[in-house]
């Protein structure tokens, strides 16, 4: 739509046909029309010219501080309650860096449309259509293409890229044997294919996990047994008891009233504080109605198991090709503990935050007999 020949950032041009043909999925699979008024599939220029000034913005500063905004291809009269402002302005790494306070609040989004052959910033929204395309600017060269969820306030990652690094999200990962519904979820569907509308305390642990950037290691074992002590050093040294059930509750009262804005926040809380304990060296131990039963814990082996030899590692990109490895060439002790403690511990999940960004869900395949590593930061971003 813009009339510049070439984006300065290669990787614009590069993405913008994957992205549009993710999109024409997206709409095919709600059963809906491309033709339709509110289907919103971007066309290729739009997307290309969208990421290239959001890269060139996210380099720049303003008064010292990185530009993070959100931008959504859609035209006013399609979002809710929008801020229209009287003169809009052409789409350009320049504007957006100038703007960017006012919107770097989680939840709003400038809205880009074109107007004639250019693209214009029109306002500022906060909801959105479900079909819409968004693109997030996370850091420094780092950039996010998403959509959200059934017009809700959850998204779903259709790409990433950073610097000249371009990761799409590969939408058949959930197809894998034993998919963990974790993945399945941050892909955008439950475990029956179907999108996924409930509450998943899960993923929110895992994105508040990275966020703290410590690193850490979130045990998720089965409610109702001790089974998971025979795999940690004793005594632990911060163990619960009683088992911490605040966020449990919480959890249930959302689902009891899941438009209670005062729940939600409460469960926000409860998910911070949370994970703010894995950030102790050692593992907190949650079960799986989230009831907190310890955190400092020291993986070890269990008594007469053998030390893990192989781990399969996946993660949900396009072109990404699953691999069997040493757990060693994992990452460090954090990662092997948490492959030993799987391997040991069957029916339990490992979430494993790196310092660096990585993030990780080991838990254990039957079908394949061996600790899976599914690598997930892609979809957290």
């Amino acid at each position: 739509m813009n009339e510049k020949a070439d984006p300065g950032y290669p990787a614009a041009r590069a993405i913008a046909p994957k992205v549009r043909a993710h999109f024409a999925r997206h709409l095919a699979a709600t059963g809906r029309s491309m033709d339709a008024p509110d289907a919103l599939l971007p066309d290729v220029e739009s997307i290309e010219a969208i990421v290239d000034a959001a890269f060139w913005a996210s380099l720049r500063r303003e008064e010292g501080y990185v530009p993070r905004i959100s931008l959504a291809l859609l035209p006013p009269m399609q979002a809710t309650h929008p801020l229209l402002f009287e003169s809009p302005f052409p789409l350009a790494a320049a504007s957006l860096v100038r703007i960017a306070p006012a919107v770097e609040r989680r939840g709003i989004h400038l809205g880009v449309w074109p107007n004639g052959s250019r693209l214009e910033v029109w306002g500022t929204t906060w909801l959105i259509p479900s079909s819409c395309f968004v693109l997030e600017v996370v850091a420094p060269g780092l950039l996010v293409v998403k959509h959200n969820r059934d017009g809700g306030g959850k998204f779903v990652n259709v790409a990433v890229l950073e610097g000249d690094q371009v990761k799409i999200i590969d939408e058949r990962a959930s197809a894998l044997p034993d998919c963990p519904l974790l993945v399945t979820s941050l892909l955008g569907f439950d475990s029956t294919g179907r999108n996924s509308g409930s509450v998943d305390v899960l993923v929110q642990l895992a994105v508040s996990m990275r966020a703290h950037g410590r690193g850490g290691t979130l045990l998720v074992v089965p409610s109702g047994t001790d089974r998971w002590r025979e795999s940690v050093v004793r005594p632990v040294s911060y163990s619960v008891l009683p088992q911490f059930s605040d966020l449990a509750n919480i959890v249930r009262a959302v689902h009891l009233d899941p438009d209670s804005v005062q729940w939600r926040d409460a469960l926000d809380e409860a998910v911070a504080a949370i994970a703010g304990l894995t950030a102790v060296d050692g593992a907190t131990v949650l079960t799986d109605r989230y009831e907190l039963l310890a955190f400092g814990a020291k993986i070890t082996r269990r008594e007469g198991s053998p030390p893990v030899e192989r781990v399969a590692l996946t993660e949900p990109i396009e072109g990404g090709a699953a691999a069997v490895a040493h757990p060693n060439s994992v990452g460090g002790t954090r990662h092997l503990s948490a492959v030993q403690f799987v391997h040991d511990q069957r029916d339990a999940m490992a979430l494993v935050a790196s310092q660096d960004g990585r993030f990780t869900l080991f838990a254990w395949s039957p079908s394949e007999e061996i600790v899976h590593g599914h690598r997930v930061e892609a979809l957290l971003l």
